[in-house]
């Protein structure tokens, strides 16, 4: 046993991200200071991106994404239901309605075909629907060129909730997200591919979206003398519509710009212990469903997603959780359907037994660690008690 727990995913800090977060605290900012504005200027560098917008959760960037889209209560928006909650509750902050679409079994992203089929449904009967949200699952990024084909020939918005898939590669390209998406919402909490504690950023190339989105991250207030009728001096605000505190700090940022410096390190950590993961269970225990590779994919590896059919072993998944977690390692699964939560239920009618795919998968599906901290010790004892309670 492990006297320290090994979770499924943590940060990685070093004393280059110790030193960036004491440089601000002597400065002379720790909000609204210029390393707010360093780190946009690097997320928009990294991402190809015209305009970055950093915000204090992946949940903001999510809500303010759907606020500045203009979603209302006559519009409908798809997504899957194997994600976080936030990817849902953003639709419903904007009182639009929420429609879920069954995920592909090969990639374990929404499945472009049954997307199409929605939408012509929605549509025949006299439905709004206004967006696609596409999340890239554990660092897969979805079929993406598909999707911007429905949204392009349905005049759909197309989002990429990309929060999984920083750094991952589509067609070979690290900045695939704004070459299909509209919008791009990132998340840096500390399991994500890089971290500023917490934090989140909206990526787009259209200037009215960012200006929506800046606009309502800091309490829907502006003092451009241009934007204001009776501008009475350096000193005056006005607040032109009902905003919200989602800024971000400095000492965040500071964080998040040298984090970002060795996102390629980490990912290249991330995929070695994928490497590893598969190697040992196509020996061991072929049985395991391995996370998979679409065609011209470079897997992000944020999670590591195994399919473990328990009906044919002689342990439950609730013990396996229970013993692997008492020898000190904490796994976890991603997700539980949101069909199944009850307010999803409650309000719109949601029922166990809709998205079977999504459903077969939640049953079997294991999250097992990996971050760029895991060590090779970590690692093979993770190995081995796998192993050790599946099979022997």
């Amino acid at each position: 046993m492990f006297r320290k727990l090994i979770s499924y995913g943590k940060q990685t800090i070093d004393k280059t991200d110790i030193d960036a977060v004491i440089e601000v605290l002597n400065g002379e900012w720790l909000t609204q200071g210029p390393f707010v504005k360093t780190f946009e200027n690097d997320l928009k560098k990294n991402f190809k991106a015209k305009y970055a917008c950093a915000v204090s959760n992946g949940t903001a960037a999510l809500h303010l994404t759907a606020l500045a889209l203009g979603w209302d209560e006559n519009d409908y928006v798809i997504l899957p239901p194997i994600t976080f909650l936030s990817t849902a509750n953003c639709i419903v902050y904007a009182k639009a309605t929420p429609v879920f679409v069954d995920i592909d079994s090969y990639t374990y992203c929404l499945n472009p075909n049954l997307v199409e089929e929605k939408v012509k449904y929605l549509r025949k009967n006299g439905k709004n629907i206004k967006a696609i949200i596409g999340v890239d699952y554990a660092g897969h990024p979805c079929d993406w060129e598909s999707l911007r084909s429905i949204a392009d020939y349905y005049d759909l918005i197309l989002v990429n909730d990309n929060c999984h898939a920083i750094g991952a590669e589509y067609k070979n390209d690290i900045c695939y997200s704004l070459k299909y998406a509209d919008v791009v919402t990132q998340s840096y909490h500390p399991v994500k591919p890089f971290t500023t504690g917490e934090g989140g950023a909206v990526l787009t190339n259209n200037s009215l979206v960012d200006k929506k989105v800046r606009l309502l991250r800091t309490h829907g207030v502006t003092k451009n003398p241009e934007e204001i009728d009776n501008f009475e001096g350096p000193w005056y605000y006005e607040m032109v519509d009902v905003g919200f505190n989602y800024r971000i700090t400095d000492l965040q940022c500071a964080l998040g710009s040298n984090q970002l410096k060795k996102l390629k390190k980490f990912l290249t950590k991330r995929r070695e212990i994928a490497l590893e993961y598969d190697n040992a269970f196509r020996k061991k225990i072929p049985e395991i469903v391995l996370p998979k590779c679409a065609k011209d994919i470079t897997h992000g590896y944020h999670l590591y997603p195994v399919l473990v059919d328990f009906d044919n072993y002689e342990i439950d998944k609730v013990t396996f959780f229970k013993k692997m977690y008492k020898v000190g390692i904490n796994l976890q699964v991603h997700y539980i359907p949101l069909h199944f939560q009850p307010f999803y239920i409650k309000n719109y009618g949601y029922r166990k037994g809709d998205f079977p795919i999504a459903e077969e998968f939640y049953k079997k599906e294991i999250s097992l660690p990996i971050y760029p901290g895991l060590t090779n010790k970590e690692l093979s004892f993770v190995i081995d008690s796998i192993n050790k309670y599946l099979i022997e």
